[in-house]
Order: C-alpha cells, then sequence, then structure tokens
C-alpha cells in the first residue's frame, strides 16, 4: 500500500504569511493551492506544504531535501536573494562557502553527493543536494 503512495512532507509555520513571502521572495515560489491554515507547492514531480502551527520545528536536523542539478548556481542564486547558508566544520561534514562534499550515496544516485542547508523564516531546516556521478 505505501510503496504506491507519494511522499509530501508537512512542514510547520508560526507564521504562515512571513512563510509565504520568505518562500516567495527568498525561494521564488509560490503556493499552486492554499486553504485556511495551509499552503501547499509543487515542485517538479512532487509537493510540500506548510501548515500554520503553534508549534516550532527544531531546526536540528534536514525536514526536507530538494535535489538540484547545480548546487553552485542554485546555493548563488538563493544567496543573492538573502537566503544564508549553514557552515559546519566537524568529523564527516564539512562546508566551504556553504557547500560540503559527502562522501558516498546510494548506488543508484552516483558515488557521492555535495549538500547545502538553509533554515526557512519559521526555523525548518531545508536541505539542497546534488549527486556526484
Amino acid at each position: 500500500m505505501l510503496s504506491d503512495g507519494r511522499v509530501a512532507p508537512r512542514l510547520p509555520a508560526q507564521d504562515l504569511e512571513r512563510a509565504r513571502a520568505f518562500y516567495a521572495e527568498k525561494l521564488g515560489l509560490e503556493p499552486t493551492e492554499e486553504r485556511p491554515g495551509g499552503l501547499r507547492y509543487q515542485l517538479g514531480n512532487g509537493e510540500f506544504v506548510l501548515f500554520e502551527s503553534a508549534g516550532a520545528p527544531s531546526g536540528e536536523h534536514t525536514q526536507m531535501a530538494v535535489e538540484v542539478e547545480d548546487l553552485e548556481s542554485t546555493v548563488a542564486e538563493l544567496r543573492s536573494r538573502g537566503v544564508v547558508f549553514e557552515e559546519y566544520d566537524f568529523p564527516g561534514l564539512t562546508t566551504t562557502d556553504g557547500i560540503a562534499d559527502i562522501e558516498g550515496n546510494y548506488p543508484s544516485k552516483g558515488s557521492g553527493e555535495r549538500g547545502a542547508w538553509f533554515r526557512d523564516s519559521e526555523g525548518n531546516m531545508i536541505g539542497l543536494g546534488q549527486p556526484v556521478p
């Protein structure tokens, strides 16, 4: 049953209008549909939802990831819009100018991955990834 389903992350927003503005101005995304307390976004063949919530995310782990074709260009474009990327320096994960080279990947995805992370206006940790052949 579940193997035929689609994954559709839900991200909490304490201020839905602030989140809408961040996703529009910083990420260039507009909701494809809305309802009271929720905004649905379409990315490629996937989707995610921002929902109004009194709770706040921990922001300590990746809550949603987006695979992109050119990580450096994507990071540069988002930075030009004011997105701030996380910097990490600990065993197994070091970023240089916000981008990490990660050894290993799932065999169908390639030999490695490049990644970058930022927090949205609500504290949700969003990851960007680019498989390395």
